[in-house]
């Protein structure tokens, strides 16, 4: 905008001294004006030319000027402060006992196998990136992963892996989880939980969110593990529920949470959900999540009991 704007004052320069008979010299891209010109500046004739026009200084002042305001809508001075805190009572208990024998001895096993049974897709580089230690401002973040999101992907997994795996300028379209759970319990894993998901827009958890990008608005993404549930078929609308996830999804879930929570240390209460952390009213997600079942499998697997 400012070449631009330069390109045009430059015209208008040209314009005055093309009628003192001024010469302009080209060199190598740069506009100069020849030592005609400049003697011409300095005599007396110069105060007609003020009168009716502006002086090439008044004219190259305002492309500074103009280049200091576009530099101002680029580099904002005043930190946003942090949105109000809204409470989040997490729906799982402490528990450490009376959890079903069965529901454990089917995750051991599950677990036994587990790194087997994870997938790992590659999610294009444009729809994720490095968690940030230092805001826009240069105040200290903290990365550490310390609060789950749970979605759902609302169509298929195949269609929300594809999504994922395609390249997104655009900073508003860009989009990724860390893990997605299949209807039959598969586990793909997409971004490094080490690195920053692009899960939540608009968003804050407990009072706490990152601005990491001065132009957007804070998120949880630079704390935050994203993983999703395929939807069931009868889930790929807007209504407010479907039928559910499967035996198969519930147990797959524990497992990966259980592995985030032993590697990262955080609680099982920082376990949430995409409809309470946007700010922006506009997500509902997981639809008919049963916490019930979260609970049973969390319990067997002694993830309940500090």
């Amino acid at each position: 905008m400012v070449f631009n704007r330069l390109t045009e004052i430059w015209k208008r320069v040209e314009s005055h001294l093309s009628h003192r008979g001024a010469t302009l010299i080209l060199c190598s891209g740069t506009l100069v004006l020849g030592m005609g010109a400049v003697a011409w500046l300095s005599n007396d004739q110069s105060g007609a030319l003020k009168a009716s026009s502006p002086s090439l200084l008044d004219l190259l002042d305002e492309v500074g000027s103009e280049a200091k305001r576009e530099r101002q809508k680029v580099e904002p001075t005043k930190q946003p402060k942090p949105p109000r805190a809204i409470s989040w009572s997490s729906p799982l208990a402490k528990q450490c006992s009376g959890f079903d024998v069965k529901v454990k001895d089917r995750l051991d096993a599950k677990q036994s196998t587990l790194k087997q049974r994870r997938v790992s897709v590659a999610t294009d580089p444009s729809n994720f990136g490095k968690r940030f230690r230092i805001n826009p401002w240069g105040a200290t973040l903290n990365p550490d992963p310390r609060v789950v999101v749970l979605h759902e992907t609302v169509y298929s997994l195949q269609s929300a892996v594809n999504t994922f795996m395609t390249p997104h300028p655009r900073d508003a379209d860009q989009v990724s989880y860390h893990t997605l759970i299949g209807l039959d319990g598969k586990i793909v894993d997409l971004v490094d939980p080490l690195n920053r998901a692009y899960g939540a827009g608009y968003s804050a958890f407990l009072g706490e969110w990152a601005v990491t990008n001065a132009k957007i608005r804070g998120s949880v993404n630079n704390f935050a593990l994203h993983l999703s549930l395929e939807t069931p078929p009868d889930g790929g609308n807007s209504r407010s529920t479907h039928s559910g996830y499967s035996t198969a999804q519930y147990d797959s879930l524990a497992l990966v949470l259980k592995n985030w929570i032993d590697r990262f240390g955080f609680t099982p209460a920082a376990i949430t959900t995409h409809r309470h952390v946007d700010l922006g009213g506009e997500r509902g997600d997981p639809r008919s999540f049963d916490w019930d079942e979260l609970q049973t499998r969390l319990a067997a697997l002694k993830v309940l009991c500090p």
